[in-house]
């Protein structure tokens, strides 16, 4: 068994993984964000209830830069307190146990790699689209994290006034119009046409990422994770428009873009960085 963790900037999620089933799962809410302390507090806290003697460690998914050798983050998104937190030697000297730390979007692409759909791929992305944008990126059926756990910044390469993220992420719907991509996906469903052709400007936004993605890794598949993925029957189309000129049409052809069908992947996947026994 292994405990797989998910640490967000509003959520702590934990739970018991066995046989790639997860058995239980805490949660709560991330408080007080500017002390340390107290948010390391709330962490153990969510971890402990689920120790018992089959346990034999812990994964934790964060949204960081993380020197994964040491098990230390580094500017955690939305928790202003944690600047370089030794997270590794702080968790392994409270529970007794191996502790392995990685960037959250690296753990949603290894979940996807053992248990979703990655499973039937040698090499794929993993494409996280919420609050943000992140890749997960496995070459050769092995996790790519770059020599500073830095790979799969996408989102932050430039594109037309901002960046990919801005335009492939929830800021599309907050920033441009105003609204949330939940408001959004409702009046969408509800037939609403402003709605509708939102979602087809944000598909032929993300149709660029994944040729930018393309060139760049040229994956066997990309695999879409995160809230808005929900949304996909929205954007699908025009997603898919926006694919039409790139350059190697044969590649392009062959490439498999999917969703996520599995729940709590970031937890398995934060299991994932244990080996199985």
């Amino acid at each position: 068994m292994i405990i797989g963790v998910d640490l967000g900037g509003t959520n702590i999620r934990a739970g018991i993984i066995d046989n790639g089933s997860i058995t239980k799962v805490n949660h709560i809410l991330l408080t007080e964000k500017e002390s340390l302390e107290k948010t390391i507090s709330q962490l153990i806290s969510v971890i402990r209830p689920l120790l018992n003697p089959a346990v034999r460690g812990i994964g934790v998914g964060v949204p960081s830069v993380v020197d994964i050798e040491n098990g230390i983050v580094y500017n955690v998104a939305n928790i202003p307190s944690w600047h370089k937190v030794e997270l590794k030697k702080i968790l392994e000297k409270e529970f007794s146990l191996p502790v392995r730390i990685n960037n959250d979007v690296n753990c949603f692409a290894l979940g996807e790699h053992r248990y979703g759909q990655g499973k039937s791929f040698d090499s794929f992305v993993a494409l996280a689209l919420g609050t943000g944008m992140g890749a997960g990126i496995v070459i050769n059926n092995s996790l790519y994290t770059g020599s500073n756990c830095g790979a799969g910044e996408i989102g932050s390469l430039p594109y037309l006034d901002h960046t990919y993220e801005f335009y492939a992420s929830s800021s599309f719907f907050e920033s441009l119009f105003s609204t949330t991509a939940i408001k959004a996906h409702e009046s969408a469903i509800q037939g609403d046409e402003e709605a509708l052709e939102t979602w087809a400007a944000f598909g032929s936004h993300l149709g660029n990422v994944i040729k930018a993605i393309t060139y760049t890794y040229d994956p066997q598949a990309i695999i879409l994770g995160g809230s808005i993925a929900m949304a996909f029957p929205l954007f699908e189309k025009s997603m898919l428009q926006a694919l039409e000129d790139f350059i190697y049409p044969e590649t392009m052809k062959r490439l498999k873009i999917l969703r996520s069908e599995i729940g709590n992947v970031a937890l398995l996947g934060a299991a994932a960085l244990f080996p199985l026994e």
